[in-house]
């Protein structure tokens, strides 16, 4: 499967919310806070460290580019994750952002779902410009329908992964699991799934 076919119209949602350089940046402010912090056992060292790195990163983003509220959104949550882990001087405060996003984003996608609105759909309808016309064809509705399952899939069992390692304090395997579960390898996993739910979607008449 080449490249071409991943980046086709089909996931334009992905590349609306900044694609694969949204989901690299999560994953270089995880892995720096535990590296940092494994070298130095300091928390606010390796939080400064975290924010530094996705600085570059959006800085970077901004100079080939790329629109200012994407890296904003990274910095924002990143530094909201440091804060936490600074204040509190416990390193598993850091990955606190991740964990709550990870079940709050379960909770609206199953929400979506129950009400017969699936996020998919809705964002798909604003990226295509078409709103709200899939609606009227099942065959799309049940196609955004399976899509947004996937994502709650995923959400639901890094909720279920992540809440007990960071009730038990343990950092490593929260950093580990955070950093797959809420980062760029079950991102990956998701939309490669919806690109083989969607390839063959068919056109919707406005």
């Amino acid at each position: 499967m080449s490249l071409s076919l991943l980046t086709q119209k089909s996931l334009s949602l992905f590349g609306a919310v900044g694609g694969w350089r949204t989901v690299i940046e999560g994953v270089v402010s995880r892995v720096l806070f535990l590296v940092t912090y494994l070298l130095t056992g300091r928390v606010p060292v390796a939080a400064l460290v975290a924010v530094g790195g996705v600085l570059v990163l959006a800085v970077v983003r901004l100079c080939t580019g790329g629109k200012v509220w994407q890296p904003a959104i990274g910095l924002i949550v990143v530094g909201v994750s440091a804060l936490l882990a600074g204040s509190t001087g416990q390193p598993v405060d850091f990955y606190l952002t991740v964990v709550l996003l990870q079940a709050g984003s379960g909770v609206l996608f199953l929400a979506s779902m129950l009400v017969r609105w699936p996020v998919i759909g809705l964002v798909m309808g604003t990226v295509r410009g078409d709103r709200f016309a899939w609606r009227r064809d099942r065959r799309q509705r049940r196609r955004y329908y399976w899509c947004t399952t996937v994502f709650l899939a995923k959400f639901a069992i890094a909720t279920a992964v992540l809440v007990p390692l960071y009730s038990a304090g343990a950092v490593i395997p929260l950093g580990i699991a955070a950093t797959l579960l809420g980062g760029a390898p079950a991102a990956g996993v998701c939309v490669y799934l919806c690109w083989r739910i969607l390839r063959k979607e068919p056109q919707i008449s406005r």
